[in-house]
């Protein structure tokens, strides 16, 4: 969708990643517990944004029916994402949004998500250059991949509770496709 402005906004939902290098771009997404990783190559302008559900560990991602729910199948994706666009893994930087405790009944998985992405750049050798993440309320985040700005606005609590609402749906599981044939 084109502003005023001559911006694209393109907005990244629970479970995917978006890599871009056109710098009329925008990246947006609304968070609760889950957490948004926003990457970039600063020489490139070759930039990029996720958002996910749960930290996970690589045997979570591949015994789970849906992999993209996890940080370690999407932190993957995404830095692939960039390098194949042209992005070179000793320049990427971070920012991270989100890991809010947005029901205080449940675990802190936005604690927990917020401590993996962390611990997943550090380990990667990536800087994070900033962070907006836990406190009790969701977050509508943009990006913008060519100059790495990034801008939040706090949802309310109203807000906050129907983003999590989202977090909380089900996800679809797919049934593979049949591999047997019947001749009839």
């Amino acid at each position: 969708m084109m502003n005023s402005a001559g911006l694209r906004r393109v907005h990244v939902i629970q479970g995917e990643f978006k890599v871009v290098s056109d710098p009329n771009v925008v990246l947006s997404t609304i968070l609760g517990s889950c957490v948004a990783a926003c990457l970039r190559d600063p020489v490139t302008g070759i930039g990029g944004m996720n958002h996910f559900l749960l930290p996970g560990s690589a045997d979570a991602s591949m015994n789970s029916g849906d992999a993209t729910r996890y940080g370690v199948h999407l932190m993957e994706l995404l830095i692939n994402g960039l390098l194949k666009q042209g992005a070179r893994r000793d320049r990427l930087e971070a920012k991270l949004f989100g890991g809010a405790k947005t029901i205080a009944r449940f675990s802190n998985v936005g604690e927990q998500n917020t401590l993996f992405a962390k611990r997943f750049l550090l380990d990667e050798g990536i800087t994070l250059l900033g962070e907006s993440t836990g406190g009790e309320h969701g977050r509508k985040v943009e990006y913008w991949p060519a100059t790495g700005k990034a801008r939040q606005q706090a949802l309310t609590g109203v807000e906050t509770q129907k983003t999590v609402a989202l977090e909380q749906r089900p996800v679809p599981v797919v049934k593979p496709p049949e591999t047997t044939i019947e001749f009839f």
